[in-house]
């Protein structure tokens, strides 16, 4: 077990490891959690204050008077020292040993999930021969993140990363154990998802904040994170297959238990590869509140500030609407007479157009230009619905959807966007609610499309969601813009000594 992070990412000072992310070790140890509105708390016009230099630390007057390592480098965030036109790969980001194990142990993780889907569907599908109960394993997988989001959220921040990301590992296990308990009634089972799916976006959130403690907040965090969608959409094309081959040669209650061993070994190698850290917000006095308080006042002050508020919509929107196809397309396959393969090629076909386009921005696209992709491709994901109006053949819909998958590549701009709005403090929770509204919004919207398609015809329905995103997106870019750091709804800052400009620009959002 490693005792220290490991080589010091770039934006951070090797003496003082966490000045690049604008606060010390005894920041984020003294730090209160809420209602300190000098120090770490909300403007009344909904800015956030970015307070962590005002608690000192041995790094403060480094990071304050800019006289640390890289100084003469233009700022871009907290943390953020990559240059707006030097190209960072993903091969930087997999040059620091503790990712590699975040890597590896999230590649378990992710395909153990999907696994557990397949197998938990077929399971329950046996016991009850109701399609509807089958079909409720799947919804469950993303309605419960909205209770993990709110209620639990302040777990991302008031305990040591490691310890919560192994717990909530350990958590997923015995739900999966349960599972493979034979005679386990139906509705012991759909609670056991509903338990895997609370934990997810707090796990999710934690892991997303230890990444910017792993690999600084420039863009080694950025690739990182895409590194971890990269994964998510693997798992989708991987986990399908290994799942039908599982379920073809085993049961569906053995191969749970294989899920099971998947999250044990998440487990064993976050305990084992990374390095032990303070909680974020380790105050430890009356302020702090019980659990529940603290994670619904960490919300409230994340939703009032207008800058987070109009990221957390840029991240939410698009996905709610591109589902929507994808939610319709076993019958629409069955509307163009597709039959199994068909069908499969389509469901692969939009996680396929996401890996190629988000491995190929990664990879050949420096900063600056990834940073531009934001809002046309924010915009441009929601597009390729409209063509499902005209009933396309198999092929042209192949092409929609695999279209409609590249324009994952937005997230690289929100990513380092949203880091660098958030108050350190809140960072873990802040990834933990952005986590729970995009699943929440994404259920919600695959369940109102199949309702829509009781009632109308697939080529309405499906169009529909680009028609709405042809609407929404715009707005919501235009008020990103609007709150961009040095424009007047998101230039004041202030800090317990007094006003002060913000942490950095925000590069290249005028595109």
């Amino acid at each position: 077990m490693p005792s220290s992070p490991g080589p010091v990412p770039p934006g951070r000072s090797p003496a003082c490891p966490d000045a690049g992310a604008a606060t010390g070790a005894a920041a984020r140890a003294d730090g209160a959690f809420a209602g300190e509105a000098l120090a770490d708390g909300v403007l009344a016009d909904g800015v956030l204050a970015d307070g962590a230099l005002a608690d000192g630390g041995p790094c403060a007057d480094e990071a304050r008077t800019g006289d640390g390592p890289g100084a003469d480098e233009p700022p871009t965030g907290r943390g953020s020292r990559a240059g707006a036109d030097g190209a960072v790969g993903y091969r930087a980001v997999f040059a620091v040993p503790e990712f590699r194990f975040v890597f590896a142990a999230h590649l378990l993780s992710a395909l153990g999930v999907v696994v557990c889907e397949i197998a938990l569907s077929v399971l329950v599908f046996r016991i009850s021969g109701s399609p509807l109960l089958s079909a409720l394993t799947l919804a469950l997988g993303l309605l419960p993140y909205v209770v993990g989001g709110t209620l639990l959220s302040a777990v991302a921040d008031r305990y040591p990363a490691r310890r919560v990301l192994v717990c909530c590992d350990v958590l997923c296990a015995l739900a999966a154990a349960g599972m493979v308990v034979p005679g386990t009634p139906v509705a012991v089972l759909l609670v056991l998802r509903c338990v895997l799916a609370a934990v997810a976006p707090v796990f999710a959130g934690t892991r997303a904040a230890t990444l910017g403690e792993i690999l600084g907040e420039g863009e080694l965090f950025v690739l990182g994170r895409s590194v971890i969608r990269l994964v998510n959409q693997s798992a989708q094309l991987a986990g399908f297959g290994a799942g039908g081959l599982l379920l073809a040669v085993a049961t569906p209650r053995a191969v749970l238990a294989i899920t099971a061993g998947t999250f044990v070994g998440s487990a064993l190698l976050l305990r084992l590869g990374t390095a032990a850290r303070p909680a974020r917000d380790g105050t430890r006095d009356a302020r702090r509140g019980a659990l529940l308080g603290a994670s619904l006042g960490g919300v409230r002050l994340l939703l009032a500030d207008r800058r987070v508020r109009a990221l957390l919509l840029l991240t939410w929107l698009p996905p709610s609407l591109l589902v929507v196809p994808e939610a319709l397309l076993i019958p629409y396959a069955g509307l163009l007479g597709a039959g199994p393969a068909g069908m499969g090629l389509l469901m692969c076909s939009m996680p396929l157009g996401a890996v190629v386009a988000e491995s190929l921005a990664g990879s050949f696209l420096g900063p600056r230009a990834r940073t531009r992709l934001t809002f046309p491709m924010g915009l441009f994901a929601v597009l390729p619905s409209l063509g499902f109006a005209v009933q396309p053949s198999l092929g042209w819909a192949v092409v929609l959807l695999v279209l409609t998958g590249t324009g994952i590549t937005y997230n690289f701009g929100v990513d380092r966007w949203f880091v660098d709005a958030v108050p350190e403090k809140l960072l873990g929770q802040a990834m933990t609610v952005m986590q729970a509204g995009r699943m929440t919004l994404m259920g919600l919207a695959m369940g109102l499309a199949g309702v829509a398609a009781e009632y109308a015809p697939l080529r309405v329905v499906m169009p529909a969601a680009g028609v709405v995103g042809v609407l929404c997106v715009p707005v919501v870019i235009r008020e990103v813009r609007r709150t961009a750091p040095g424009r007047a709804a998101g230039a004041a800052r202030t800090v317990a000594g007094g006003l002060r400009g913000p942490a950095g620009r925000l590069p290249d959002t005028e595109n």
